[in-house]
């Protein structure tokens, strides 16, 4: 329970349980609204009443005390809410009954996948070949992760209204194409499969690399994208692109607690302190790239996964094989035609062969990921490894003014700070 001083929680307990009730929504959202969807059918209300679950939630645990289980008092809040909100429309007197009749906080009922999950049955909702593909990565981001409209916008470098529109024509397309919330039979699988890889691809980019807010990292976004993951893997077992998508997170989430520093900041790959990287994960990560690449089929997260392996195994940053990532990211590029790609090749080919012959790379791309810090980013980066100070500083500005989170800002900040001759020798 919260601690009261003369009536009131203390200001120490009232952020306690502020931040319990974040991080119980930041956790369980997804479910919650998965939960919510598949009992009323209806996107918008389950949203809007899983918000409203948060807000009771902020009203009620600083007085009452954090309950024993956050995800079911949540679950069981939003469904009251969304009881009440269907009282209020004959319309929807069935659906009314049908819901009533459930139990407070429902299981789920049987699936013919054998799997009952509402997370997993909504990203298979989300992901049916009948919506357009962007769309289903979206919808799913936005429903099962509870990214903002602004955060999936950036995600995809495009407008927030341009991306709220397509939030609204694909919710619009499941309810009047009457798709169904549930695992595909497993003869449906394959033509669902790269929407889902894709969807989890991006959810734990999300968490690893968060695109506004104040931290770096939402632990709690790639811990459910490998959860996720592993969940398609037994439905989908010896698919060799699963295969390497869990291992491609596994390698990048063994990272975790070296990538930050004790203030939150970000610590780069060549000066992270590698025993703290988590070689239980690297194991499991090391053995499924294995078992994937002899399939003899490589896809795209595959080659992404080997190229973490190389990271993986190397026992120091100068150890690290960057000829042989370059020629990953080639491969890679030749297979999924991205500007992204291109750029993480041009930073390992300056790597391998020098920060001139990286710049010019990224130089080729002007124009190509306008509104994307790390273009600019990696730009100042390479040219202040060239002791071009004047140049280097300016790409940081440039980079700045696009960075969304906090704590990309300062790491941008403090890079920028060694741009000035005095500093930029000692930096080289």
């Amino acid at each position: 329970m919260a601690v009261r001083r003369g009536g009131e929680l203390s200001s120490n307990a009232a952020e306690a349980t502020e931040a319990a009730v974040t991080a119980a929504f930041r956790e369980e959202g997804g479910r919650v609204v998965a939960t919510l969807i598949r009992l009323t059918g209806d996107w918008d209300l389950a949203e809007e009443c899983a918000q409203e679950a948060l807000a009771k939630a902020l009203e009620r645990w600083p007085r009452d005390g954090v309950p024993a289980r956050p995800a079911a008092w949540l679950t069981t809040t939003a469904r009251n809410h969304a009881l009440t909100r269907l009282k209020r429309s004959a319309t929807e007197s069935a659906k009314l009954r049908e819901i009533a009749a459930l139990a407070p906080v429902a299981e789920p009922e049987a699936d013919p996948s054998g799997v009952p999950d509402d997370r997993l049955r909504l990203m298979f909702t989300c992901c049916h070949p009948a919506l357009p593909l962007e769309g289903r990565v979206a919808l799913t981001l936005r429903t099962l992760a509870g990214l903002t409209t602004a955060e999936i916008a950036r995600a995809f470098l495009v407008s927030e209204s341009m991306m709220s529109q397509r939030l609204v024509r694909t919710k619009r397309k499941i309810r009047e194409a009457g798709i169904p919330y549930r695992v595909p039979p497993a003869h449906l699988l394959p033509e669902r499969t790269a929407a889902v890889l894709g969807v989890l691809y991006l959810l734990f980019n999300e968490g690893y690399a968060a695109t506004a807010g104040d931290s770096a990292a939402r632990h709690d976004l790639c811990a459910e994208a490998i959860r996720l993951a592993r969940t398609l893997l037994r439905l989908r077992p010896a698919d060799p692109e699963i295969e390497g998508l869990l291992a491609l997170l596994l390698l990048q989430h063994s990272r975790r607690d070296a990538r930050l520093d004790g203030a939150g900041d970000l610590v780069p790959l060549d000066e992270q302190d590698r025993t703290r990287w988590d070689r239980a994960a690297i194991r499991e990560g090391l053995a499924l790239v294995d078992t994937a690449l002899h399939r003899g089929s490589p896809g795209p997260y595959q080659l992404q996964a080997a190229i973490a392996a190389l990271h993986a195994a190397a026992a120091s940053a100068a150890d690290t094989d960057w000829p042989q990532i370059a020629a990953l990211y080639g491969e890679l590029a030749n297979r999924v035609p991205s500007a992204v790609v291109q750029l993480n090749r041009a930073v390992a080919v300056a790597m391998a062969d020098g920060p001139e012959a990286g710049l010019a790379l990224v130089d080729a791309m002007a124009g190509d990921l306008g509104g994307y810090h790390l273009l600019p980013a990696t730009r100042a980066d390479l040219l202040r490894r060239l002791g071009r100070f004047g140049e280097a500083a300016d790409a940081y500005r440039a980079a700045l003014a696009l960075a969304g989170n906090e704590a990309d800002r300062r790491f941008l900040r403090r890079r920028l700070s060694e741009t000035s001759p005095e500093t930029g020798s000692e930096t080289q």
